[in-house]
């Protein structure tokens, strides 16, 4: 069954639900889910609804008198078919944690998304794209070529009309221009747990302080390195005779988790962008 799926923000006021509900509902699709969440403090009203795709209208006439009815209430809106699964870039170093999940997930079904391209600026993942059949390209990087390989980069994400880049451990800093053009859809896994610990080196860090609890962060490429919407975290508890490489070992586990629930959210559209926030919505529906 294909499913069309909705995501709307506005200030709050009355009747939304109803209104938005009753306009799919006249024109006689069936609501599968529909979920929303009221932000009180900044009066802000969230919704994600998911309709069974009968073919009831055309998507361009549904687009347009969904486009219609939310000019009238000041709607922002975002519409996805699950029948045109996400095309997802994977940029990658050397660590091959992040990416091998992410392959291995979409492999056996649990991410429905096509990663239809890897582009490293190392060599040493190469070997990992052919044992899973995809296209690798090295373009390596340094401080006087940047502009260039950021160019060669996205002429590779259109050339494979790609929706989602994900930093699978990439470890370089896109350039501010990169994220503004591609804004909301870059994702970055953070090897620890934002705000703290900032950095190329949190495990270290986290060892020179003492912590108990280290942790791993997906989230938004923006302007302001490591300051991205957070889509996604988890911790782990750690004792006092882990040294940093104990951690760095019990942190690769933690990345791969946050940084696969980060895109399952994302290419699902269950993700909704509110300033420096996330709105992330109920997994499974």
């Amino acid at each position: 069954m294909n499913a069309i799926v909705f995501l709307i923000q506005c200030s709050d006021q009355k009747g939304l639900l109803a209104g938005i509900t009753g306009f799919f509902s006249q024109r006689e699709y069936n609501i599968l889910h529909c979920q929303q969440y009221t932000d009180v403090v900044e009066g802000n009203y969230f919704m994600r609804v998911k309709l069974e795709d009968g073919g009831q209208l055309g998507r361009a006439d549904l687009e347009q008198q969904f486009n219609d009815y939310a000019s009238s209430l000041g709607l922002n809106w975002s519409v996805r078919y699950s029948d045109k699964p996400y095309r997802v870039a994977l940029l990658v170093t050397k660590a091959s944690h992040c990416p091998y999940d992410l392959l291995l997930r979409e492999l056996e079904g649990e991410l429905s998304c096509d990663i239809s391209v890897i582009i490293g600026n190392h060599i040493d993942l190469e070997k990992m794209a052919k044992q899973f059949d995809k296209p690798f390209y090295h373009l390596p990087i340094t401080k006087e070529t940047k502009v260039q390989q950021e160019a060669q980069i996205k002429a590779l994400l259109a050339e494979y009309q790609i929706d989602l880049v994900v930093m699978a451990r990439y470890m370089q800093i896109l350039s501010e221009q990169f994220v503004e053009e591609f804004a909301g859809r870059v994702i970055n896994i953070h090897h620890g747990f934002l705000p703290a610990f900032q950095g190329a080196k949190p495990y270290h860090q986290a060892y020179d302080r003492g912590v108990k609890i280290i942790g791993a962060t997906s989230h938004y490429a923006t302007a302001d390195l490591d300051e991205g919407p957070i889509i996604e975290q988890d911790i782990q508890r750690v004792k006092h005779d882990n040294n940093p490489e104990d951690l760095v070992m019990i942190g690769k586990d933690i990345e791969r988790l946050v940084l696969a629930r980060a895109v399952k959210a994302h290419i699902e559209h269950r993700i909704i962008i509110s300033g420096r926030r996330t709105i992330v919505f109920s997994e499974g529906v």
